[in-house]
């Protein structure tokens, strides 16, 4: 099973604030662990919205919106993606994670299951993922 951390922006994150030395050293120290465990798949920060782009499909039309967008509530600022066998085993590893704004701050992280090819019924285009070897 595959689960992804999710990160939430702020509006520091948003203004492109680098995480402060004690932040990075936290998180590395966790990541480290959870990669001795060989349970680390990913993990990254995300660039501000600014960056990024958004692309709207309206019929078969393909918009592009740029950032930065205006709910940082509703952005990501990084992830970390894990491998466990089961949800509670994930939760263990979640109840772990820093604080991602930091010591004795409100701050909160969404955790999602991600799919398995074998969560879905075969076909040919689930054979096509399976060969591409990526999921």
């Amino acid at each position: 099973m595959r689960f992804m951390i999710i990160v939430k922006a702020t509006a520091d994150t948003e203004a492109g604030a680098m995480p402060q030395e004690s932040m990075v050293a936290a998180m590395v120290d966790y990541h480290e662990q959870i990669a001795a465990a060989g349970a680390l798949i990913d993990a990254s920060g995300l660039q501000p919205s600014a960056r990024g782009w958004r692309v709207r499909y309206r019929g078969d039309e393909r918009l592009v919106i740029d950032g930065p967008f205006a709910e940082s509530k509703e952005l990501l600022a990084g992830y970390t993606l894990i491998r466990a066998a089961s949800r509670e085993e994930a939760l263990a590893w979640t109840r772990r994670f820093p604080n991602p704004v930091g010591p004795g701050c409100d701050a909160e992280i969404e955790v999602r299951q991600l799919f398995e090819l074998e969560d879905f019924e075969d076909g040919e285009a689930i054979r096509r993922f399976r060969q591409l070897g990526t999921l």
